[in-house]
C-alpha cells in the first residue's frame, strides 16, 4: 500500500492580509518534507468559488510549484474539473503536459465534474449534462496526448484539426483517475479503466467489497477510454498522527470536523452569500466538541492509526491518501504528524508493498489491453 497527501487549501474565518500566501507556501513546505520522507503522492483539488472550504482553484500553478521543490513524489490532479466550460479540452492536456515535462513525467491526471452549485452555476455547466461533458472532454484530452493532429466534433467539443503540443513525458499518457464521491463512480472508473479516487467513509469491510468489484469489471468488462489501464484504488481519509491518541484527536479533529461541514454547506443546497457568509462562525456555533470515540480515520497514535491501516491494507486498498490541512490545522501539528507517521509507521508498509503488488497481479490475472 502506498500513501499521499491531500490538498484543499481550506482557510476559514477570519483571514489576515496573508492568509492565502502563508497557507500556500505552508503546504508547499508541508509536501518539500514529504517528498524527503518517502510519501509516494501528493493530489491537489481544483476548486472554484469555494470560499473558505478550498482557496485551490489553479492546481496547475501550485503542483509546478511543487514539482521544483520536489525530487520524487507523485504529483497528483485530484481532480482536473473536465467540462467544457470550466477547462477547455486543449488547454488540458497542454496544461497536464506542461507539468509532466517539468516534474519529469511525475503526473497524476485525475478527473471530475464537481456537484457544487456555486462551481456549476458560476461556470454554467448544467448539472444533469456535466457527466456526459466529463467523459467527452476526457476523450478528447487523451486523443491530445497522443495524436499528431488531433480533430473532434462531439456534441459538446467542437474541435479543428490542430497539433496540441507540447506532449507528456509519460507514454502514452500520465496515469489517469476519477472522483468516485458517489460510489457508482467506481464501476464507471472500472469499466473505463481509471484510477478510483475514493473516501474512507464506510470502513474496511465496505471498502473492500467495492475495490473487489472495481477489479473484477477491470478484469472482466473493461473497455478504457485512455491508450493504458490505470488499476488503483485509493481512498481518502482525515490524519493526525502523534504518540498519544488523545493529542491527535485534540489536533486533528476540529479540522476535520470544519472540513466535513464546509463540504456539506456547498454540496447539500445550503444557501451561501458569496463574499459574507462565515462558516467557521456558523460551525462553532453549530458544532459540538468532539468526544475521543468521534475521531475515526488515520487520527490517533501510531499504534491506532497502524490498526486502521492493516484492515484497509487486507481489503486490497492501493493507496491511501492523508487530509492534514483542515479546517485551522496548526502547520507545526502537519509537520510533526507527517514525521512520526514517517518514522513509525511507513517503512514497515513500503516493505509489504511487493506482496501487494504480487495480489493485485492476481487480481489482473486477466489484463485487457487498451483497445
Amino acid at each position: 500500500m502506498k500513501f499521499g497527501i491531500f490538498y484543499e487549501m481550506q482557510l476559514p474565518k477570519p483571514w489576515g492580509a496573508t492568509s492565502e500566501q502563508d497557507i500556500f507556501q505552508q503546504s508547499l513546505d508541508q509536501i518539500e518534507l514529504a517528498d524527503q520522507l518517502g510519501f509516494e503522492y501528493v493530489w491537489e483539488v481544483e476548486h472554484h468559488f469555494l470560499e473558505e472550504y478550498s482557496h485551490s482553484s489553479a492546481p496547475e500553478v501550485f503542483l509546478a510549484a511543487a514539482s521544483q521543490r520536489t525530487e520524487r513524489i507523485r504529483l497528483g490532479h485530484g481532480i482536473t474539473l473536465m467540462p467544457a466550460a470550466y477547462n477547455h479540452p486543449a488547454r488540458v492536456a497542454e496544461r497536464i503536459s506542461t507539468l509532466d515535462i517539468v516534474s519529469n513525467g511525475r503526473v497524476e491526471f485525475g478527473t471530475g465534474e464537481s456537484s457544487s452549485e456555486m462551481e456549476l452555476g458560476g461556470f454554467g455547466v448544467p448539472r444533469a449534462e456535466k457527466k456526459a461533458m466529463w467523459e467527452e472532454s476526457l476523450r478528447c484530452v487523451v486523443g491530445m496526448f497522443g495524436e499528431e493532429p488531433f480533430e473532434f466534433h462531439g456534441e459538446y467539443v467542437d474541435f479543428p484539426k490542430r497539433n496540441v503540443i507540447p506532449k507528456p513525458v509519460q507514454k502514452p499518457h500520465p496515469p489517469l483517475w476519477v472522483a468516485c464521491s458517489n460510489p457508482a463512480t467506481v464501476l464507471t472508473a472500472a469499466r473505463y479503466g481509471l484510477g478510483a479516487l475514493g473516501f474512507d467513509f464506510t470502513g474496511p469491510v465496505e471498502t473492500g467489497r467495492r475495490r473487489e468489484e472495481y477489479y473484477r469489471i477491470i478484469r472482466d468488462e473493461c473497455e478504457p477510454i485512455g491508450a493504458a489501464v490505470n488499476a488503483q484504488y485509493a481512498i481518502v481519509s482525515g490524519f493526525m498522527c502523534c504518540p498519544r491518541d488523545e493529542e491527535a484527536i485534540e489536533k486533528g479533529v476540529p479540522g476535520m470536523a470544519f472540513f466535513g461541514y464546509a463540504l456539506s454547506h456547498y454540496y447539500s443546497g445550503g444557501g451561501h452569500d458569496p463574499g459574507n457568509t462565515d462558516i467557521m462562525r456558523a460551525f462553532r456555533t453549530a458544532t459540538a466538541p468532539a468526544a475521543p470515540d468521534e475521531a475515526g480515520g488515520c487520527i490517533g497514535s501510531p499504534g491506532t492509526i497502524r490498526e486502521r491501516l492493516l484492515a484497509y491494507e487486507d481489503a486490497g486498498v492501493d493507496q491511501v491518501i492523508f487530509v492534514a490541512q483542515a479546517g485551522a490545522t496548526k502547520h507545526g501539528d502537519i509537520m510533526s504528524s507527517l514525521r512520526l507517521f514517517a518514522s513509525e509507521l511507513l517503512p514497515e508498509f513500503k516493505e509489504r508493498d511487493r506482496e501487494h503488488q504480487r495480489r493485485r497481479e492476481t487480481w489482473l490475472s486477466a489484463p485487457v489491453e487498451a483497445r
